[in-house]
C-alpha cells in the first residue's frame, strides 16, 4: 500500500496524531503489543487479524521514508488503543469506517478494502451445503 505524504497526513487529525505520537511505540513491541492484544478476539477476528498484521508489517518491513513509517506506526497505534483490552474484546465487533477517511482512499487502497471485505465475508459467513445433492 503505497501513499502519498500529503494524503497520509491529511487522513489523521492534528488531535489523534499529537496524541498517538506521544506513546509511538517502535514497530516490533507495537506488533507484538497488538497480536497480544488479539489474543481475547473472537478466534475467527483473531485468525484474520493476525494474518493481516503478519502481512502489513512485512509488507512495509523495508519501508525507508519517515514520513510513511510515522504515519504507518501511528495507524496502527490508534488500532491498538480503539481495541479492548482483557476479556472485554471477546465482545469487539469492530467499528464503521469514517466517510471521510473512506473518501480520501486512492483506488489501490480501495481495491485492497474490497478484498479485504471479501476476505472477511468468507472467513464469517460459513459455505452453505447442500443436502439434496448426493
Amino acid at each position: 500500500m503505497r501513499t502519498s505524504a500529503v494524503r497520509l497526513a491529511q487522513s489523521m487529525s492534528h488531535k489523534a496524531l499529537a496524541d498517538t505520537s506521544s506513546s509511538l511505540l517502535p514497530p516490533i513491541p507495537l506488533y507484538r503489543r497488538i497480536l497480544r492484544s488479539h489474543r481475547f478476539l473472537p478466534a475467527e477476528m483473531r485468525s484474520l487479524g493476525d494474518d493481516y498484521i503478519k502481512a502489513e508489517f512485512r509488507r512495509h518491513a523495508k519501508v525507508t521514508n519517515p514520513v510513511h513509517i510515522m504515519g504507518f506506526l501511528s495507524q496502527w497505534k490508534m488500532y491498538l488503543d480503539e481495541i479492548p483490552a482483557g476479556p472485554d474484546g471477546a465482545k469487539y465487533r469492530g467499528q464503521r469506517l469514517d466517510p471521510t477517511k473512506f473518501e480520501k482512499m486512492s483506488d489501490e487502497q480501495l481495491g485492497q478494502l474490497y478484498e479485504f471485505m471479501q476476505a472477511t465475508k468468507e472467513v464469517f459467513q460459513p459455505t452453505r451445503v447442500d443436502n439434496d445433492k448426493p
